[in-house]
């Protein structure tokens, strides 16, 4: 877990597209899950959770607990992380591959 003191260096705005790109590509592919994928989502902006949990009006526990995958977050939460990085809460298939025959 992050201690709430930890630098971390703030994403640029290249930085951030790029990281946007990328997880966009991971959550087509069916490769993001959480709870990583909100660690991912929050260091892409560079931000620390206290950071993070201030801008979506959460506590910094509730983000230490969703990334270390303790927590059940309510579909709320979830729309309001997804909605920071431009992704909807939905279902997302386990394999990509499927084919019909």
């Amino acid at each position: 877990m992050e201690t709430a003191n930890a630098p971390l260096e703030k994403a640029d705005q290249k930085e951030i597209l790029q990281n946007r790109r990328d997880l966009a590509q991971r959550a087509r592919n069916g490769d993001l899950r959480l709870p990583g994928a909100v660690a991912e989502i929050r260091k892409g902006f560079g931000m620390t959770q206290e950071e993070f949990a201030k801008t979506l009006a959460l506590t910094r526990r509730q983000i230490a607990e969703i990334e270390a995958g303790t927590a059940n977050p309510t579909l709320e939460t979830l729309e309001k992380i997804g909605r920071l990085f431009g992704f909807a809460v939905g279902f997302v298939p386990r394999t990509m591959n499927v084919s019909q025959t």
